[in-house]
């Protein structure tokens, strides 16, 4: 018995230091290819990188974060798509880690992002001004064009729904009703509402952190607020998809199990190919 103890002690130990020093940084790039219904012809292939939640702040500085950063832009996606929480504060020189890490980013089409939870509750104008002067386009409730062979495909971004500060018909204001849309949303669990516009077909968000420290066959320990419903992966809202991306960072314990980092590079396709 007392060797048992021992030996579950170990295992205890063991599980912990691998929790808190070996995977919040061992991240996995994840490949998915989407179907996407009414795509037109001329996107087919186009690729999207995806990063969230950051957190730079108490558990991550930026060179945690920054091997995820140049393995996104070593996939050579068309677009880079970045869905929020960049900081966990901004006192201790997190809007210049911002713009010098990813001032690294760039791609054909664009990098987009949008504003999350903890950006707002720490200074939410400041983050964007981080973000824009790193070269990012920051979508708040607002949408760009994405041009291929005279054809458009629609990028939109709200902003963050926790705060209230989202307002998805002025993000797809102009955008015409036979048009596609890819939305960047921060919390996951307004899927059920971007799904009642047809014009959306894929919605991509952060947030839940896939639960963070997981315990297998039970799933994820907690989930805010907006990431109580969709959690982690990819799910069929009606006719829209919606991934939900794991992101790089912590909150409120240091730690991850059985919920790596990710990183997400998205190849889509017309369904009706």
């Amino acid at each position: 018995m007392a060797a048992a103890g021992a030996g579950m002690s170990l295992g205890g130990v063991g599980a912990y230091s691998y929790a808190r020093q070996i995977e919040p940084w061992w991240f996995e790039v994840v490949h998915y290819e989407l179907a996407l219904p009414g795509l037109p012809d001329p996107f087919a292939g186009l690729t999207i990188a995806q990063i969230s939640d950051l957190h730079l702040g108490r558990f991550a500085t930026a060179s945690d974060i920054e091997p995820a950063v140049r393995a996104t832009q070593a996939l050579g996606a068309d677009v880079i798509a970045l869905t929020g929480d960049f900081v966990s504060r901004v006192s201790v020189g997190e809007p210049e880690m911002l713009v010098q890490m990813l001032s690294r980013l760039s791609a054909p089409q664009g990098v987009y992002a949008a504003l999350g939870n903890h950006d707002w509750w720490e200074n939410g104008p400041l983050v964007a001004e981080s973000l824009r002067q790193a070269g990012i386009t920051v979508l708040q409730n607002q949408h760009v064009s994405l041009r291929r062979d005279g054809q458009s495909l629609f990028l939109a971004g709200i902003d963050d729904v926790w705060v209230g500060r989202h307002d998805l018909a002025a993000a797809l204001s102009g955008v015409p009703s036979a048009c596609k849309v890819v939305l960047l949303a921060h919390e996951p669990d307004f899927a059920d509402l971007a799904a009642r516009d047809r014009r959306i077909v894929l919605q991509l968000s952060g947030h839940s952190h896939g639960g963070q420290v997981c315990i297998p066959g039970h799933g994820g320990l907690h989930f805010p607020p907006w990431a109580q419903k969709y959690r982690r992966g990819s799910y069929q809202v009606g006719e829209m998809t919606l991934y939900v991306n794991r992101g790089l960072g912590m909150v409120t314990l240091p730690l991850r199990f059985a919920c790596r980092p990710e990183v997400t590079l998205f190849t889509l396709q017309p369904a009706d190919r």
